[in-house]
């Protein structure tokens, strides 16, 4: 297995790395989360040993951010001596795989991180879903009651924001700030950008999720 390890603890981290060295596992190390997301953008590993009580960024909104931000797939499991059952919802709501509170025996997070990588990759990572309209963020493809449709970029990046508010609405102003930023072009092109994703997302199906609000904005509506 090749790991990662993420604990503020020198010495602890210590004895962890050379056990698991000694298993004839590899070990890169991170002491804080920052540290820990650089590492992820750059390298591939089997699991993650995520500390939760850390400086700065600590372990859960730093696998908040793997998860939503960097749609990190790998196994994450979290150490802490935090023992009570909302911290451990927490943690999986967050997207932890699994949780072990300290004090711990190696042997038993040894075994803990062999299931894990044995599970292989996440698959739900990266996924955006609103009825039979689903997102991947990992390959850029939108697939509606299992036909996979062809969208630019721009259209792409308007169906996650609409997915992600659904069904809220979201303003002309906040759609267009989201995808371009300070440089916003002439209206028109978000007016033909909606356009074009009805005719794709909805024209040739019964349910017309795309819905436009006058004076307000665009958000997606499951039909009655």
């Amino acid at each position: 297995m090749r790991l990662l390890l993420v604990e503020d603890n020198t010495s602890l981290a210590g004895n962890i790395a050379d056990f698991m060295e000694l298993k004839g596992h590899s070990v890169d190390y991170a002491g804080n989360g920052k540290q820990c997301l650089n590492l992820v953008k750059s390298n591939d590993y089997d699991v993650i040993i995520l500390d939760v009580m850390m400086p700065g960024i600590d372990g859960y909104e730093t696998c908040r951010f793997m998860r939503n931000t960097l749609h990190c797939q790998i196994p994450i499991i979290f150490l802490t001596a935090k023992v009570e059952i909302e911290h451990k919802l927490e943690g999986f709501e967050v997207g932890g795989d699994d949780y072990l509170t300290k004090p711990f025996e190696m042997e038993e997070l040894y075994c803990r991180l062999r299931v894990l990588s044995s599970r292989g990759p996440r698959s739900d990572i990266g996924l955006l879903s609103f009825g039979d309209l689903s997102l991947d963020m990992n390959t850029g493809s939108v697939v509606r009651q299992g036909k996979e449709i062809k969208v630019n970029n721009v259209q792409f990046r308007i169906l996650q924001i609409l997915i992600k508010h659904a069904p809220a609405i979201v303003s002309r102003r906040d759609l267009e700030y989201e995808i371009w930023g300070d440089e916003i072009p002439d209206s028109d092109v978000l007016r033909t950008h909606i356009y074009r994703l009805r005719s794709l997302v909805d024209k040739s199906f019964d349910k017309q999720y795309i819905e436009t609000i006058h004076s307000k904005g665009f958000r997606l509506k499951e039909p009655e």
